[in-house]
């Protein structure tokens, strides 16, 4: 696919750890994004606004003000959105049942995809025991993430500078730490039961910003990934088919860079009313 004249057109679209409201949100490559897809149905799977960050500090430049206003747009233009609240926005999930603007909350979802096979739709930190009993761990946790964020997006400057790619430093040591790859793997697993328990032939989760389509036991494992680094989406297509867009390296990923600089310049702005 071409970077510049790209178009996607799909029957669903998944996108989960956006995290407005924070430095580490590629808002503009999420508008971008979304400018660029022609979907019938939007998946909201947590963790959409970061309300544990927005009540340490305010942090709302124009730019995410405008993925607001956009994911409106097309709720009212008559594609089916559908917000899950995750644990940062765990918030909203008080709102379940609601619609906002043609945006239906909800804990979970069952999507039928185009080929007649069922999917479980969850954010997932019902799964990770660290959420769930012992909050003031994740605390730590998160604020730890955002610093190594802060040094990713420092190394990719000076990367840039000597001509090399885009490159995640959170994904290395994910990758490279014995115990984060234990707790990625367990989460994976009891996900996936969760789904085979609802009788679902497959899972759609987000949560651990690590985007992946495999099989675990016979169901369809589906993470969407994550858009303060990776910046990656679960479409479905016409047919059914199920595929992770990767939109840092579909597009040039220096836009990136321009992101956070326009970000730094705009910030603070209010919520939209």
């Amino acid at each position: 696919m071409d970077g510049e004249d790209l178009k996607v057109r799909c029957r669903s679209v998944f996108i989960s750890d956006v995290h407005l409201g924070t430095r580490g949100c590629q808002a503009e490559l999420l508008l971008d994004f979304i400018r660029t897809v022609e979907c019938e149905r939007l998946y909201l799977v947590g963790d959409i606004l970061d309300g544990w960050k927005l009540k340490s500090g305010w942090w709302w430049p124009q730019s995410h003000n405008d993925v607001v206003q956009k994911l409106l747009r097309l709720a009212r233009k008559g594609v089916e959105v559908t917000y899950i609240p995750g644990n940062h926005d765990e918030v909203v999930r008080e709102f379940c049942g609601v619609h906002f603007g043609g945006v239906v909350v909800a804990r979970d979802a069952l999507c039928r995809l185009a080929d007649g096979r069922r999917f479980l739709v969850i954010h997932g930190d019902e799964f990770d025991g660290v959420v769930r009993y012992a909050r003031w761990l994740a605390f730590l946790g998160d604020w730890a993430y955002r610093t190594v964020l802060m040094l990713n997006t420092a190394l990719n400057l000076l990367r840039r500078r000597f001509g090399f790619g885009y490159w995640s430093l959170s994904a290395f040591l994910k990758a490279k730490v014995k115990n984060a790859v234990k707790f990625i793997d367990n989460f994976e697993q009891a996900v996936a039961e969760e789904a085979r328990r609802r009788g679902a032939e497959g899972v759609i989760c987000g949560h651990i910003h690590k985007a992946e389509i495999r099989d675990i036991g016979g169901i369809v494992y589906c993470n969407d990934g994550d858009w303060v680094e990776s910046c990656t989406a679960l479409v479905e297509h016409l047919d059914g088919r199920l595929e992770i867009l990767e939109w840092a390296r579909l597009r040039s990923w220096s836009m990136i860079e321009r992101s956070r600089g326009r970000a730094e310049a705009e910030a603070p702005n209010p919520l939209p009313a």
